[in-house]
Protein backbone atom coordinates (compact mmCIF):
# COMPACT_ATOMS: atom_id res chain seq x y z
CA UNK A 1 0.00 0.00 0.00
CA UNK A 2 1.55 3.46 -0.85
CA UNK A 3 2.07 5.37 2.25
CA UNK A 4 -0.59 8.33 3.55
CA UNK A 5 1.66 11.38 1.75
CA UNK A 6 2.23 9.58 -1.39
CA UNK A 7 -1.37 8.69 -2.00
CA UNK A 8 -2.21 12.03 -1.08
CA UNK A 9 0.20 13.53 -3.56
CA UNK A 10 -0.99 11.51 -6.31
CA UNK A 11 -4.53 12.12 -5.85
CA UNK A 12 -3.77 16.34 -5.78
CA UNK A 13 -1.77 16.03 -8.98
CA UNK A 14 -5.08 14.09 -10.69
CA UNK A 15 -7.09 16.80 -8.97
CA UNK A 16 -5.15 19.24 -10.96
CA UNK A 17 -5.57 17.57 -14.52
CA UNK A 18 -9.04 18.19 -14.37
CA UNK A 19 -10.42 20.89 -16.75
CA UNK A 20 -13.06 22.57 -14.45
CA UNK A 21 -10.87 22.16 -11.15
CA UNK A 22 -8.39 24.29 -9.52
CA UNK A 23 -5.81 22.54 -6.93
CA UNK A 24 -6.10 25.33 -4.19
CA UNK A 25 -10.34 24.80 -4.63
CA UNK A 26 -9.72 20.99 -2.97
CA UNK A 27 -8.22 19.90 0.55
CA UNK A 28 -6.95 16.00 0.06
CA UNK A 29 -6.30 14.00 3.32
CA UNK A 30 -5.06 10.33 2.95
CA UNK A 31 -5.32 8.01 5.62
CA UNK A 32 -4.79 4.12 5.10
CA UNK A 33 -6.53 4.16 1.47
CA UNK A 34 -9.14 6.57 2.78
CA UNK A 35 -9.02 9.30 1.13
CA UNK A 36 -11.24 12.59 2.23
CA UNK A 37 -11.98 15.68 0.03
CA UNK A 38 -12.66 18.57 1.53
CA UNK A 39 -13.26 22.43 0.52
CA UNK A 40 -16.03 24.59 -1.07
CA UNK A 41 -16.43 25.03 -5.02
CA UNK A 42 -18.84 27.14 -7.24
CA UNK A 43 -20.88 24.24 -9.13
CA UNK A 44 -21.87 20.60 -8.35
CA UNK A 45 -20.02 19.25 -11.67
CA UNK A 46 -16.91 20.42 -10.09
CA UNK A 47 -17.58 18.31 -7.08
CA UNK A 48 -18.46 15.35 -9.34
CA UNK A 49 -15.25 16.12 -10.91
CA UNK A 50 -12.84 16.15 -7.99
CA UNK A 51 -14.48 12.49 -6.68
CA UNK A 52 -14.21 11.19 -10.03
CA UNK A 53 -10.41 12.39 -10.72
CA UNK A 54 -9.86 10.45 -6.80
CA UNK A 55 -11.39 7.51 -7.99
CA UNK A 56 -8.64 7.29 -10.63
CA UNK A 57 -5.86 6.90 -8.65
CA UNK A 58 -3.89 3.59 -7.85
CA UNK A 59 -4.27 2.70 -4.11
CA UNK A 60 -7.17 4.56 -3.14
CA UNK A 61 -9.59 2.60 -1.30
CA UNK A 62 -12.53 4.37 -0.84
CA UNK A 63 -13.45 8.61 -0.90
CA UNK A 64 -15.00 10.21 1.36
CA UNK A 65 -16.74 13.61 0.05
CA UNK A 66 -17.27 16.65 2.18
CA UNK A 67 -17.04 19.26 -0.63
CA UNK A 68 -19.78 22.13 -0.12
CA UNK A 69 -21.13 23.79 -2.98
CA UNK A 70 -21.49 27.34 -2.66
CA UNK A 71 -22.81 30.07 -5.23
CA UNK A 72 -22.13 33.61 -5.28
CA UNK A 73 -25.19 36.21 -4.95
CA UNK A 74 -24.58 36.04 -9.00
CA UNK A 75 -24.83 32.74 -9.71
CA UNK A 76 -27.70 31.58 -7.00
CA UNK A 77 -31.03 30.34 -8.36
CA UNK A 78 -34.78 30.02 -7.08
CA UNK A 79 -35.90 26.49 -7.06
CA UNK A 80 -38.35 26.88 -10.14
CA UNK A 81 -36.12 28.30 -12.14
CA UNK A 82 -33.72 24.99 -11.34
CA UNK A 83 -36.95 22.90 -11.82
CA UNK A 84 -37.57 24.63 -15.37
CA UNK A 85 -34.42 23.99 -16.56
CA UNK A 86 -33.94 20.28 -15.63
CA UNK A 87 -37.44 19.46 -17.19
CA UNK A 88 -36.31 21.40 -20.46
CA UNK A 89 -32.87 19.64 -20.71
CA UNK A 90 -34.92 16.04 -20.09
CA UNK A 91 -37.17 17.12 -22.68
CA UNK A 92 -34.98 17.92 -24.96
CA UNK A 93 -32.87 14.51 -25.00
CA UNK A 94 -34.50 11.48 -26.44
CA UNK A 95 -33.08 8.97 -24.84
CA UNK A 96 -34.68 9.73 -22.01
CA UNK A 97 -38.28 9.19 -21.39
CA UNK A 98 -39.12 12.39 -19.66
CA UNK A 99 -42.98 11.61 -18.69
CA UNK A 100 -41.54 8.24 -16.49
CA UNK A 101 -39.54 10.74 -14.61
CA UNK A 102 -40.44 12.87 -11.09
CA UNK A 103 -38.14 15.96 -10.02
CA UNK A 104 -37.95 17.66 -6.86
CA UNK A 105 -36.20 20.73 -6.57
CA UNK A 106 -35.17 21.64 -2.46
CA UNK A 107 -32.81 24.69 -1.69
CA UNK A 108 -31.08 23.53 -4.87
CA UNK A 109 -31.00 20.04 -4.12
CA UNK A 110 -32.04 18.00 -6.67
CA UNK A 111 -34.14 14.05 -6.07
CA UNK A 112 -35.23 12.52 -9.28
CA UNK A 113 -37.25 9.34 -9.23
CA UNK A 114 -39.42 7.03 -11.34
CA UNK A 115 -38.35 3.99 -13.87
CA UNK A 116 -36.85 3.58 -16.87
CA UNK A 117 -35.91 0.47 -19.02
CA UNK A 118 -32.56 1.26 -19.31
CA UNK A 119 -29.20 1.91 -17.01
CA UNK A 120 -27.98 4.13 -19.70
CA UNK A 121 -31.20 6.36 -19.81
CA UNK A 122 -30.00 6.92 -15.68
CA UNK A 123 -26.90 7.58 -16.61
CA UNK A 124 -28.05 10.35 -19.37
CA UNK A 125 -30.37 12.00 -17.22
CA UNK A 126 -27.36 12.14 -14.36
CA UNK A 127 -25.51 13.68 -16.96
CA UNK A 128 -27.85 16.08 -18.59
CA UNK A 129 -28.62 17.20 -14.80
CA UNK A 130 -25.59 17.61 -12.68
CA UNK A 131 -23.57 20.23 -15.30
CA UNK A 132 -26.79 22.67 -14.61
CA UNK A 133 -25.87 26.36 -12.81
CA UNK A 134 -27.66 26.49 -9.38
CA UNK A 135 -27.11 22.63 -8.34
CA UNK A 136 -26.07 21.57 -4.99
CA UNK A 137 -26.37 17.86 -5.38
CA UNK A 138 -28.28 15.37 -7.39
CA UNK A 139 -30.02 11.96 -6.01
CA UNK A 140 -30.37 9.75 -8.92
CA UNK A 141 -33.19 7.64 -7.42
CA UNK A 142 -34.32 6.38 -10.41
CA UNK A 143 -35.10 2.56 -11.05
CA UNK A 144 -34.35 0.29 -13.65
CA UNK A 145 -36.85 -2.50 -14.52
CA UNK A 146 -36.57 -3.60 -18.43
CA UNK A 147 -39.58 -4.59 -20.39
CA UNK A 148 -37.81 -7.42 -21.96
CA UNK A 149 -38.19 -10.84 -21.17
CA UNK A 150 -35.00 -12.32 -22.42
CA UNK A 151 -32.75 -14.21 -20.24
CA UNK A 152 -29.87 -12.38 -18.58
CA UNK A 153 -26.71 -13.51 -20.90
CA UNK A 154 -23.48 -14.12 -18.53
CA UNK A 155 -21.27 -14.72 -21.34
CA UNK A 156 -22.54 -11.05 -22.89
CA UNK A 157 -21.53 -9.43 -19.63
CA UNK A 158 -18.10 -11.64 -19.79
CA UNK A 159 -17.30 -10.81 -22.93
CA UNK A 160 -18.06 -6.43 -22.53
CA UNK A 161 -16.13 -6.72 -19.81
CA UNK A 162 -12.97 -8.36 -22.03
CA UNK A 163 -13.03 -5.70 -24.32
CA UNK A 164 -13.11 -2.93 -21.86
CA UNK A 165 -9.60 -1.99 -22.00
CA UNK A 166 -9.75 0.22 -18.75
CA UNK A 167 -10.51 -3.09 -16.84
CA UNK A 168 -8.23 -6.30 -16.13
CA UNK A 169 -11.55 -8.72 -16.19
CA UNK A 170 -9.33 -11.71 -14.93
CA UNK A 171 -9.86 -10.98 -11.21
CA UNK A 172 -14.00 -10.51 -11.88
CA UNK A 173 -16.37 -13.15 -11.34
CA UNK A 174 -19.56 -12.38 -13.04
CA UNK A 175 -22.92 -14.64 -11.32
CA UNK A 176 -26.56 -14.32 -13.02
CA UNK A 177 -29.89 -14.87 -10.87
CA UNK A 178 -32.78 -14.06 -12.77
CA UNK A 179 -32.95 -10.08 -13.33
CA UNK A 180 -29.80 -9.68 -10.93
CA UNK A 181 -26.05 -9.62 -11.58
CA UNK A 182 -23.38 -10.34 -8.68
CA UNK A 183 -19.70 -9.18 -9.30
CA UNK A 184 -17.40 -10.55 -7.31
CA UNK A 185 -13.16 -10.71 -6.95
CA UNK A 186 -10.35 -8.24 -7.06
CA UNK A 187 -9.55 -4.99 -9.00
CA UNK A 188 -7.04 -2.23 -9.31
CA UNK A 189 -9.16 0.50 -8.17
CA UNK A 190 -12.58 2.26 -7.62
CA UNK A 191 -12.90 3.43 -11.28
CA UNK A 192 -12.56 -0.11 -12.34
CA UNK A 193 -14.85 -1.22 -9.81
CA UNK A 194 -17.22 1.45 -10.49
CA UNK A 195 -16.67 0.62 -14.60
CA UNK A 196 -17.09 -3.12 -13.83
CA UNK A 197 -20.87 -2.16 -12.84
CA UNK A 198 -22.03 -0.07 -15.35
CA UNK A 199 -21.22 -2.42 -17.72
CA UNK A 200 -22.56 -5.46 -16.27
CA UNK A 201 -25.77 -2.70 -15.48
CA UNK A 202 -25.90 -2.25 -19.35
CA UNK A 203 -26.84 -5.84 -20.25
CA UNK A 204 -30.60 -6.29 -21.10
CA UNK A 205 -32.80 -7.36 -18.86
CA UNK A 206 -30.74 -6.19 -15.64
CA UNK A 207 -32.85 -5.07 -12.68
CA UNK A 208 -30.09 -5.03 -10.34
CA UNK A 209 -26.32 -5.13 -10.03
CA UNK A 210 -24.32 -6.06 -6.49
CA UNK A 211 -21.16 -4.97 -6.48
CA UNK A 212 -19.14 -7.23 -4.46
CA UNK A 213 -15.39 -6.38 -6.28
CA UNK A 214 -12.73 -5.63 -3.25
CA UNK A 215 -9.74 -3.08 -4.55
CA UNK A 216 -6.03 -4.00 -4.36
CA UNK A 217 -3.69 -1.90 -6.72
CA UNK A 218 -1.22 -4.39 -6.36
CA UNK A 219 -2.98 -6.80 -7.98
CA UNK A 220 -2.01 -8.32 -11.51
Amino acid sequence: MKDNEKLQSDVEEAIKWEPLLKAAEIGVIAQDGIVTLTGTVDSYAKKRGAEHAAKTVAGVLAVIEKIEVKFGSMDQQPDLQIATEILKVLKSNPEIPERSLQVKVEHGWVTIEGIVQWNTQKAAVQKSVEILSGIKNVANNIQVKSDTSDEVEKSAIENALIRNWAIDDKGIKVDVAGNRITLSGMVHSIFQKDEAERIAWNAPGVWNVHNELLIDYLIF
